[in-house]
């Protein structure tokens, strides 16, 4: 049977929790180019040591953003201060609901007169497009769908590259022929790569200078093979799907927040009868060993995440009166958890030998096997101290890393936690999940980001500066 929209599709299938927890999906798809161009290990070490090339020209939604009203729009959405906020700018994005809670976080490209880009998961996108339709702004949009939402995944209207690590910008200046232009964090130009006009980006995801190139789709594979070419002398690789995903483990983002949207007043259930039945959000999983029979258990607000320093009450914006209770609150802290090799290496071998119970399978180098990855932290006493949201491994640290956020007394780096890995009852529908038992690993809280040249390397960089709020 079809559903209409979300919210229909939700009361169907008995709530958000149970929709979710059995949804057919598994983790964020990084699609069309190849797993691996050389091995992961590889191309995770050369992000640290020598330089790679990220295309990200398939897994992100442009949504563009055009208008009189178009400025309007996107400060009244978020929580970031628009302040100074110009052409040739950026900033991470992040809006949230009337509760306070993140619906997700974009870059945000000001590209024009009137012209906005963002790009990022499509729940911003779709926040933004609703509001923008149905709140009377004089705004226009378009949309550049993720390959994993469109029927031709390659036809893409941008190509998208990174180029990170700390060759970079020696790769820059043999491409360009000249010194890399001297930009601040976030500020953007115009260079030019094998003849075409590229729009480059001063960012990073390594903790290293790098850039972010974008421009027509036309031109891709021409800026790409030129960028690669310059590289070679200096070590630069490029990045397949496998690596990609678990470069965050090192650099401290969480990528996949749940959207706030799947219960709510009046106004989100208006929201969820204007979205898809197939939307993002209606296609999206929900795993992990943390188990809630309320939804609002999973919402985040943006000082979980470490989002603190973007919120400012310098305009009105939805959700403003809530966060500026919620500023005054406690709150959970961010940090990493280095997982106990032993414990692990235990998990692992659980999966040889037939007549055993089983752990859930460590995949490599990403473990997360739903689009909302939720894993239970336990204090030594065995309270609940708080969620991990990303885990897997890294080559260059030689350990099991997840993300968490942990109520504040137990997040000072040090402290002994237990990580609760797998689902309860054996497993969920989910075709990620096998038959398995739930299994608990020592753990050991850490400073976010985990790596000290990625806290150092983001001198005007945000949160990630000092790894602290």
């Amino acid at each position: 049977m079809s559903h209409k929209n979300l919210e229909e599709l939700l009361s169907a299938n008995g709530g958000p929790v149970n929709h979710l927890r059995n949804s057919p999906s598994g983790p964020n798809p990084y699609p069309v180019k190849l797993p691996e161009y050389t091995n992961w290990r590889d191309e995770q070490w050369a992000w640290q040591n020598t330089a790679v090339l990220f295309n990200q020209s398939y897994h992100m939604t442009d949504l563009y953003v055009s208008g009189p009203d178009a400025f309007k729009l996107l400060e009244k959405l978020g929580i970031n201060s628009f302040k100074g906020f110009e052409v040739n700018k950026a900033k991470q994005y992040v809006p949230t609901t009337w509760d306070g809670y993140v619906i997700g976080d974009v870059v945000l490209c000001y590209l024009d007169k009137d012209l906005f880009n963002l790009i990022g998961r499509p729940s911003v996108a779709n926040w933004v497009q609703y509001h923008g339709e149905t709140g009377g702004y004089n705004v226009k949009f378009e949309r550049d769908e993720r390959s994993a939402s469109r029927p031709n995944p390659v036809a893409r209207k941008t190509y998208r590259f990174q180029v990170q690590g700390p060759n970079a910008m020696k790769v820059m200046e043999k491409v360009l022929g000249a010194k890399p232009p001297e930009l601040k964090f976030f500020n953007m130009t115009t260079v030019t790569i094998a003849g075409r006009t590229v729009t480059a980006l001063r960012h990073g995801m390594a903790g290293q200078p790098g850039y972010e190139l974008f421009g027509p789709a036309a031109d891709g594979d021409a800026v790409k093979d030129a960028i690669f070419e310059a590289g070679k002398e200096f070590g630069l690789r490029l990045v397949g799907a496998r690596a990609y995903s678990s470069n965050t483990l090192e650099s401290g983002w969480i990528p996949s927040p749940m959207p706030a949207i799947y219960s709510g007043d009046e106004r989100m259930k208006k929201y969820r009868e204007w979205l898809a039945a197939a939307s993002f959000e209606g296609n999206a999983s929900l795993g992990g060993s943390f188990y809630s029979n309320s939804i609002d258990d999973y919402y985040l607000t943006p000082y979980d995440l470490g989002y603190g320093a973007f919120v400012k009450f310098d305009h009105d914006f939805i959700g403003r009166e809530a966060l500026e209770k919620k500023s005054k609150e406690p709150h959970k802290i961010k940090v990493t958890l280095e997982l106990n090799d032993d414990d692990v290496l235990a998990a692992i071998a659980s999966t040889l030998g037939k007549g055993k119970d089983r752990a859930k399978f460590f995949d490599w180098p990403s473990a997360v096997y739903s689009m909302y990855q939720f894993d239970k932290v336990l204090s030594a006493d065995g309270k609940v101290a708080g969620l991990s949201t990303w885990v897997g491994y890294s080559s260059n640290e030689r350990k099991f890393l997840t993300l968490a956020m942990l109520q504040p007394e137990f997040a000072k780096p040090g402290t002994p936690v237990t990580f609760v890995w797998g689902e309860e009852g054996g497993g969920s529908k989910k075709p990620t999940v096998e038959s398995h038992k739930q299994v608990q690993i020592r753990a050991t809280v850490a400073p976010v980001p985990y790596v000290q040249e990625v806290r150092t390397g983001y001198a005007d960089g945000g949160w990630r500066a000092t790894g602290k709020l």
